[in-house]
């Protein structure tokens, strides 16, 4: 919600470039261009622009045929666009309550903090078949921040896939935060899910596989 804003107040050609890019692991100008439906020059003027700002930096893409490319990607800069739970505050929070109440104490939190939202999300999706709960539930991630989006897989199964996570930081001391998050959608939908994540080159994507 906080990024949708913010694409309203400022340039929305930055922030449509921004979300194309949070989805990849870097992309051309061409491939921006097609993408966004915007002309080559637009998009080259606004990623200068966005680079010099520090949101974007350049690599070097290898082509299998050719000189390597310039593409762009997102810079750590680019981060506090999308929600974040309060990190900082999160994790000073959790280890505080670990010192004070014991060890299993912020797991404890965590599983409150989940059944919680798990009984928010079970009054908000709609829908009779499993597939329509799915994108009811995915479009209220997207809403929240989570770039989500629902699909039918070629083998015919559903799969939500996620390109930003509130929990990323709050994970790199609580790993379990992904464990308790498959649970929640798990019982939200009332089907079985797993989770699958893939990190490349600043490309976070998470895949929940429904059945």
């Amino acid at each position: 919600m906080f990024f949708k804003v913010l694409r309203d107040i400022a340039k929305p050609q930055w922030f449509d470039i921004i979300s194309t890019l949070k989805k990849s692991t870097g992309l051309s100008v061409a491939e921006l261009s097609e993408s966004l439906g915007m002309s080559y020059m637009g998009v080259k003027q606004h990623c200068v622009e966005l680079t010099k700002r520090g949101y974007l930096d350049t690599w070097r893409r290898p082509k299998a045929v050719g000189r390597p490319e310039k593409a762009y990607r997102l810079t750590n800069k680019a981060e506090p666009l999308f929600v974040e739970l309060g990190a900082e505050f999160v994790l000073g929070l959790l280890k505080n309550v670990n010192k004070t109440y014991g060890a299993s104490a912020a797991e404890k939190l965590l599983f409150g903090y989940f059944h919680e939202i798990g009984a928010k999300y079970l009054k908000k999706v709609k829908g009779e078949t499993l597939y329509d709960k799915a994108v009811s539930f995915s479009k209220i991630r997207d809403l929240e921040g989570c770039l989500s989006s629902c699909e039918i897989t070629s083998e015919g199964s559903i799969r939500i896939t996620e390109y930003h996570s509130p929990y990323r930081t709050i994970s790199s001391e609580y790993p379990m935060i992904y464990r308790m998050e498959e649970q929640m959608i798990a019982k939200v939908l009332g089907a079985n899910v797993s989770r699958n994540e893939e990190e490349a080159s600043g490309l976070l994507r998470c895949e929940f596989n429904i059945s």
